[in-house]
């Protein structure tokens, strides 16, 4: 069992003194957004003034929309920089107490990429990773990436990139040796041509699991099981399980809770809202801030050790 971090120790250590010296890191960041749209707007009034009555037509409306755009982003550059910088310095030292290391930035990782050719994530185009949280917990290798999934949309002025996935990819190791491959997943998410129900069987990275019977009736319905070993997959996903499985889904607000367990190590996959983001311009928020990162990891490694225990 992880023991929860002591925020009142945290603060009154390194991480307070880090950031107390936030503070004016902040305000500078504030300080020197509002100049620089003050700038901008300087700059870009006669500019765009001229492109109003400029006879380029409605091609006039993209070339002010870019410019007030970089404006925007121009501005908002140091208070980004602010921001990182103060998550980064409260996860860290959230993750030193844990005995983990954090990393705001980080590859996508093995957890993401057998996910991936598993086919646990919906269809995307684009991806980025963030927030990385690794070591050993309770005697078991741990990893925890926060992942965003893009697809894009439409076509010519209606083509736009979409949010297909964002939450939090986990693998645990050496949870026990697994004989066979098992997938569990919301149920629908892989059908068959039309409206003729869900695939029988599913071909990943390799291999061809067939979809198993539920051990429990109630649970035909909400999930779906895909597995190389019908008698083990029954043993390890029993009722108990899928009640701790949509415990988690309702505790993060969360959906499409996922886990596969294969060789000795689980994958899961849970789409939730932006986690980690502990980085805030309000000083006087610091400490909420901590609170919060804390209680969002702690239930994170909760999660892990319901599903680790449940998995046995």
């Amino acid at each position: 069992m992880i023991e929860r971090p002591d925020v009142d120790a945290l603060m009154a250590g390194e991480l307070g003194q880090f950031l107390g010296q936030q503070v004016q890191v902040r305000e500078d960041a504030k300080a020197k957004r509002s100049s620089r749209w003050t700038w901008s707007a300087v700059i870009l009034l006669p500019i765009l003034s001229f492109l109003w009555f400029a006879p380029i037509g409605d091609f006039r409306f993209f070339i002010a929309f870019a410019f007030i755009a970089g404006a925007y982003g121009w501005g908002q550059l140091p208070v980004i920089q602010a921001k990182n910088q103060t998550k980064e310095g409260i996860n860290s030292a959230i993750a030193g107490a844990l005995g983990l290391d954090y990393a705001r930035e980080c590859e996508p990782g093995h957890g993401f990429d057998r996910a991936k050719r598993h086919k646990m994530f919906p269809s995307f185009d684009k991806s980025s990773v963030e927030d990385l949280w690794c070591g050993d917990m309770a005697g078991h290798a741990f990893t925890l990436r926060e992942v965003l999934l893009e697809e894009q949309r439409g076509s010519g002025k209606n083509r736009r990139w979409v949010k297909v996935f964002r939450g939090p990819v986990i693998t645990i190791g050496g949870a026990r040796d697994f004989l066979g491959t098992h997938l569990l997943e919301r149920s629908g998410k892989h059908r068959k041509f039309g409206f003729f129900g869900e695939k029988d069987e599913l071909k990943v990275d390799g291999q061809v699991l067939q979809r198993a019977d539920m051990v429990h009736p109630d649970f035909e319905d909400a999930f779906t099981l895909f597995t190389t070993d019908q008698v083990e997959a029954r043993y390890i996903v029993h009722p108990t399980y899928i009640e701790e499985l949509i415990a988690i889904e309702v505790a993060f607000n969360g959906q499409d809770i996922a886990t596969l367990f294969k060789d000795s190590e689980l994958t899961i996959i849970l789409k939730t809202e932006n986690m980690f983001e502990s980085g805030n311009l309000d000083h006087t928020r610091d400490r909420e801030m901590v609170e919060m990162a804390t209680s969002q990891f702690m239930a994170m490694a909760d999660l892990c050790r319901a599903i680790n225990a449940q998995g046995r």
